[in-house]
């Protein structure tokens, strides 16, 4: 374990992500959601077969013993991926981040609901403060005080994407109890990919040679974040590396004000703060219980004896 290096792994594809973010910003301006979905999981393929191939996980990466699981992850994937998409191409970067934060929260309720976890009344707490902080967001929004009228819809669909993203997320945690991390991230791509070329029946454009760049890239970007995303767990606990998950928030920020001259509202920034602030207290709770766990798995498990 080296919680350092898996901070620094977490910030770097926390701030890879952002790029791509923006990058998907820029070129849905002129290209269908579905082509960028395409080119999001296709070339973001590549830096993970490369991996896959140094590591000689290649074979660990196909075998699988439950396909349905993974269609139906890639499935509600594609689905958060292609709203988040279609968001960023009508709110501002760091306004789409923030709700974006909103899925941590969601995913506390899903589990409670879907994996009939048990949920104390703590996190419950935190989950209705931070959603609290959803609907002062969303205000700005849907109270237009922005001048374009496709901001009521972007911040639906980055608020539908989140609840997507944490269905994914709860079918993950189902896919982890036998399928390995490399298969659960190469099938997701592999979907997503063929999911967004069959939107090319309804209709895809011909990119010029700067588009076909932003596209490519916006693949190979994501595809290295989420390498060094799924790195970061390797040397530090996920409750240790998650927190630095919301340095998006910031990137955002300066991504957004350099790239696009994006401020967003006072009243955006203070619910993106509270919902951050609702997530991080989730996380904290998950790590007190996981050690109160411990302690009791530890006082009831019987000392050993005497070797016979």
């Amino acid at each position: 374990m080296n919680a350092l290096k898996g901070i620094a792994l977490q910030i770097g594809a926390t701030f890879l992500f952002t790029i791509m973010s923006a990058l998907v910003r820029i070129v849905s301006a002129h290209v269908p959601t579905g082509e960028v979905v395409f080119a999001r999981s296709f070339f973001a393929l590549i830096p993970l077969l490369i991996l896959l191939a140094w590591r000689r996980e290649i074979g660990a990466a196909i075998r699988t013993a439950h396909p349905l699981g993974h269609i139906v992850r890639g499935t509600v994937g594609v689905g958060s991926m292609s709203l988040g998409f279609a968001a960023l191409a009508l709110i501002p970067l760091a306004d789409a981040t923030a709700i974006g934060f909103t899925a941590p929260l969601l995913t506390v309720i899903f589990a409670a609901i879907f994996l009939r976890e048990r949920v104390q009344a703590y996190r419950w707490a935190a989950v209705m403060v931070g959603l609290v902080g959803v609907v002062i967001m969303l205000w700005p929004h849907m109270a237009g005080d922005y001048d374009s009228p496709g901001h009521k819809l972007g911040a639906l669909l980055a608020l539908i994407a989140a609840g997507f993203t944490a269905g994914a997320m709860i079918q993950v945690r189902r896919l982890t109890q036998t399928e390995t991390t490399p298969a659960i991230v190469f099938y997701f791509q592999a979907l997503a990919a063929v999911a967004g070329l069959a939107t090319s029946a309804w209709g895809w454009v011909v990119p010029t040679p700067g588009e076909a760049a932003l596209l490519v890239s916006t693949g190979l970007v994501g595809g290295v974040g989420q390498i060094l995303l799924t790195e970061s767990y390797r040397y530090a606990p996920a409750s240790v590396v998650a927190p630095f998950s919301y340095s998006a928030m910031l990137w955002s920020l300066l991504l957004g004000f350099i790239l696009f001259a994006e401020v967003p509202p006072l009243m955006v920034l203070a619910g993106g703060t509270i919902v951050i602030g609702a997530g991080l207290f989730v996380i904290w709770r998950e790590r007190q219980l996981g050690i109160d766990r411990a302690k009791e798995d530890a006082a009831a498990t019987p000392p050993a004896g005497p070797a016979p």
